[in-house]
């Protein structure tokens, strides 16, 4: 579906999408018709979704990051994917993901503060119907973090 330029193409994008097609193909070595042209059939196949920015929350006043485990209670009236659309909509939580294992839903929070995680996760989350168990983890830095 893709070969080594479009490979190369999107590590270039992958480090910083705002780049102009001029400078990736400088970088590359490769024509600005050629990259803006591979740009746009894998944008029209779907290998390319967008372009998003990476926010620093520090500044943003969220420098707290955690992870929680969710069990879904199946005598629910909501399904699975139901409870997680309802999750993803709470403020607070920047990723949602249904999961195997012991919990069935994961997700990345970020806040100004471990009481404002806590308070998340123990007056809203938990509210929500069809939420079992919670398990929260606190992020002490992160090493790596790809989109």
């Amino acid at each position: 579906m893709i070969d080594e330029k479009d490979l190369a193409i999107l590590k270039e994008l992958e480090n910083d999408a705002s780049r102009s097609t001029k400078a990736i193909a400088k970088a590359l070595n490769m024509p600005r018709a050629t990259v803006h042209e591979r740009v746009r059939k894998m944008r029209e196949k779907g290998v390319i979704r967008g372009f998003t920015v990476i926010p620093d929350y520090s500044k943003l006043g969220e420098p707290i990051s955690a992870f929680v485990l969710v069990s879904f209670l199946p005598n629910s009236t909501i399904s699975q994917r139901e409870l997680a659309r309802k999750i993803s909509d709470l403020e607070g939580v920047r990723e949602v993901h249904l999961i195997s294992g012991e919990y069935d839903i994961l997700l990345k929070v970020r806040a100004k503060s471990m009481e404002d995680i806590g308070s998340l996760v123990i007056d809203r989350l938990r509210k929500i119907e069809g939420v079992g168990r919670t398990i929260t983890c606190a992020s002490f830095a992160t090493v790596k973090d790809e989109l």
